[in-house]
């Protein structure tokens, strides 16, 4: 008898044991978030911001009471700063895009003061510091379209223009002309996200008629096509009006009014096929939001402004893939 209770307390122990290892084995996302200078400028949400010779930039928007703004502004990952550089010449406006090309950068489309959607396009020049127009987006005038560049050419496309809309178009800087490129499969959307990666660009996400999407489209300017990849797998990932970064050949996808996680894209290598893993990364560790605004520099993604209900945001934080959080540095 008292073997059998010794033999059954020895199971009990073992039990005990196995399962306190079972429930310290805990899987840690990768990537730290790092809370950055804040905009010198006013908290706003719906702006745009892009990257030129290893120097952010962030302009346009509205502030907390909506007013749309013109101001634009250089972020220092160096040094940690903010410069104010020449203000937006063309209408203010929310909801636009931007991508960058050289040491230039071009700003279009979007909403103005009165919500009238607008086409028009604007080169920034940082060397001069300077802006200029440029011929007008050939598309529909429309609001939350996604941009992005690759090999010298800026694409721009989706949106909304009083419709869900899904048609792509590309700007050629040399020419200062626009192309009609195919459009993106899947559904119409607004607010998608999108990053590059080995001369590709990936969109996905955004809102077709209430509904955040889930997939993911990749772009071949070579041969001027889209092929569907490996998209999310639940409707707990998709999201609307978020932000999408490239750093290391992987592509990010962050920002939501309603959780904060991050996911990291890694396409698969060599292949053209829709092989491809999404990875959760650590959750953005600022408040959730969204029309916010990224880019990259080096190793590191940005993500700035933004907002959520009333609030506006005027915070910088930067992400680095493949290390440990670091609760010390917010």
């Amino acid at each position: 008898m008292s073997n059998k209770i010794g033999f059954s307390f020895l199971i009990l122990i073992t039990l005990f044991v196995f399962q306190s290892c079972k429930s310290d084995t805990v899987t840690v996302a990768s990537g730290d978030w790092v809370k950055e200078s804040d905009l010198d400028g006013l908290a706003r949400h719906a702006a745009v911001g892009f990257s030129i010779n290893d120097m952010g930039y962030l302009g346009s928007g509205a502030d907390e009471d909506n007013y749309k703004l013109s101001d634009f502004w250089q972020f220092d990952p160096t040094r940690n700063t903010w410069n104010q550089i020449a203000d937006f010449p063309g209408a203010p406006r929310t909801a636009a895009v931007a991508f960058s090309v050289g040491n230039k950068a071009y700003v279009g489309t979007g909403l103005d003061i009165e919500d009238n959607r607008l086409n028009d396009f604007w080169e920034y020049n940082s060397t001069t510091d300077t802006w200029k127009q440029i011929a007008d987006f050939p598309g529909s005038a429309r609001r939350n379209a996604v941009a992005f560049a690759i090999n010298g050419k800026g694409y721009v496309g989706s949106g909304f223009d009083g419709n869900y809309t899904k048609d792509f178009f590309s700007y050629d800087p040399a020419s200062d002309s626009w192309e009609k490129v195919a459009s993106i499969g899947g559904s119409k959307r607004e607010g998608a996200a999108a990053f590059v990666i080995d001369n590709k660009a990936y969109v996905g996400t955004g809102n077709n008629n209430g509904l955040s999407q889930t997939d993911l489209w990749q772009y071949d300017p070579a041969n001027d096509l889209w092929t569907e990849m490996t998209g999310f797998e639940d409707n707990a990932i998709s999201r609307s009006y978020g932000i999408g970064f490239s750093v290391n050949g992987k592509g990010y996808f962050a920002g939501s009014s309603t959780n904060n996680s991050t996911w990291e894209y890694l396409p698969q290598q060599g292949s053209d096929d829709e092989g491809g893993t999404w990875t959760e990364a650590t959750g953005f560790e600022g408040t959730n939001r969204n029309y916010a605004v990224s880019w990259s520099i080096n190793n590191r993604g940005y993500i700035a402004t933004g907002s959520n209900g009333l609030s506006r945001f005027d915070d910088l934080w930067s992400f680095i893939p493949d290390v440990e959080v670091d609760d010390t540095n917010n």
